[in-house]
Parts: structure tokens; sequence; C-alpha cells
């Protein structure tokens, strides 16, 4: 947030620089009028579009974190049952390769993995569930296998979700008017002069942080990127790991392990 606020009183800073120039060469060449006005409420109003479409993407997303964690602990906590029950060698493995899965997510999520090679890690988790099949019920495979599918389905949506811009022509729209209104409040002539440098300073506040904030929301999973600030937290996932690193050195998954 302290970046986009940088940037935002750098663009207003411009703005008024601009206005005082114009002031000063004597070319204020617009007369207030009411379609002035009216053309500010539109612009807001393809903001407003723009901010309720990316909106309903981002709160979708901040989920995903934490169904991912979750079907992945779920996977594990199996594996770790079976393990104490049967001493599977193999069940105790899958649960160190869904904790370097959870680990490849992480990376994924920062573009230091490919897509491709991440289902392809997540596909062979599937391994896991025939060799153990025979150390459980047919139900509890069942499950383990609708839980690899909530995992690929996420994993699909996030690509789709940060690899997809929200209505280009949307865009377009907004920085078009977006650019007029700024170029308009430099050129309009508002007396007194002062009154004036203060609607192009909260005019211009206003119109640039909505599109700036709207460009953020539009990718929630940014965090590979150098001007993201509102990305959503990846603690989820993070914890998941933890505890799968937890349960990898617990005295009873070793000793079940040796035994």
């Amino acid at each position: 947030m302290p970046n986009l606020i940088l940037r935002v009183v750098l663009v207003v800073a411009v703005a008024i620089g601009a206005k005082l120039l114009f002031h000063s060469l004597g070319w204020e060449i617009l007369s207030l009028s009411p379609l002035f006005s009216g053309i500010v409420a539109a612009n807001v109003f393809v903001m407003g579009f723009l901010l309720s479409g990316v909106l309903a993407d981002y709160k979708e997303s901040e989920r995903l974190p934490g169904e991912l964690a979750a079907s992945i602990e779920t996977i594990a906590e199996e594996m770790v049952a079976i393990h104490r029950t049967s001493n599977a060698p193999t069940a105790l493995q899958c649960v160190v390769d869904l904790r370097g899965l959870a680990n490849d997510i992480l990376d994924w999520l920062h573009k230091k993995h490919r897509t491709h090679d991440l289902l392809d890690d997540l596909n062979r988790i599937g391994d896991y569930f025939v060799a153990v099949e025979k150390f459980t019920q047919a139900n509890f495979i069942v499950r383990l296998k609708q839980e690899q599918s909530a995992i690929r389905r996420v994993l699909i949506r996030i690509h789709s979700v940060r690899e997809t811009s929200f209505v280009a022509s949307g865009y377009l729209a907004a920085h078009v008017t977006t650019a007029l209104v700024g170029l308009g409040l430099v050129l309009v002539k508002i007396d007194p002069f002062y009154e004036s440098l203060f609607f192009v300073g909260v005019i211009g506040f206003l119109l640039t942080f909505l599109i700036l904030l709207i460009h953020d929301l539009d990718n929630p999973f940014g965090y590979y990127e150098a001007g993201s600030n509102e990305d959503v937290s990846l603690k989820p996932l993070e914890d998941v790991v933890a505890r799968l690193d937890h349960r990898l050195n617990e005295p009873r998954t070793q000793a079940g392990n040796t035994g």
C-alpha cells in the first residue's frame, strides 16, 4: 500500500505542476460547466464497474490458498494414519512428496516453477494411492482422489486468474477517460485559483488511486510483480509446510519408519 500511495502522489504532483504552468502561461482555455461534472461522473461509473468485477475474483482468490492447504493436509493425514497402522513406507514417502508439492506451489506462485511441471508433480501423487490401496478401505482411496482433483482444480483456477486480465476494453475506456479528465482539470479555469489546485489534487488523487488499485486487484497472485501490493495471503500454505515438517519429525512417525 505505501508504494501505491507514493505512485499516486507522484502523479498528482505532476498534475498540480502542470496546472501551475498552464495558469502562468494563460492556457486555461476551458470554462467550468455541468458537462465537465458529467464527464467526471461517467469516469467514476466506469471505475466502479471495473472495481466490482475485479473484487469478485479477488474475494474468491482469498479462499484458494486455504483450500489448497486443506486438501494437501487431508491427504497427508490419511497417509500418516496408513503408515502408523500398516508401516507402509510408501505412505510416509507420500507425505514427504506432499511437503515438496506445497513448497513447489509456493515457488509456482512466485513464478519460479512451471505450471506444467507442477501438475505433473500432482499427478504423481496418485501413484501412492495405488500403492497403499491394499492397506486401507476403498472409500478412503476415493476420498484421496477427490482431494487430489480439488488441488488440480484450484491450481488451474489460480493460473486462469493471474494470466487473464478483466475486460481489456473496460481498462481502455478507463484510461482514456481518466486522461481526458486530467487534461480537462489542467485546462479549465476556476476562480479563485487556489480552489482549482484543490480540485486538481483531490480529483486526480481519487481517479489515479482507483485505476492503480484496480490494476493491482486484478491479479491477486502478483507476488512476482515488483509494484504489486494487494496480494492474497499465502500463510495457509506456509503453515501447512510447517505442520508437515512437524509430522515427519514426530517420534511415532520415525519409529514406524524404522520398525
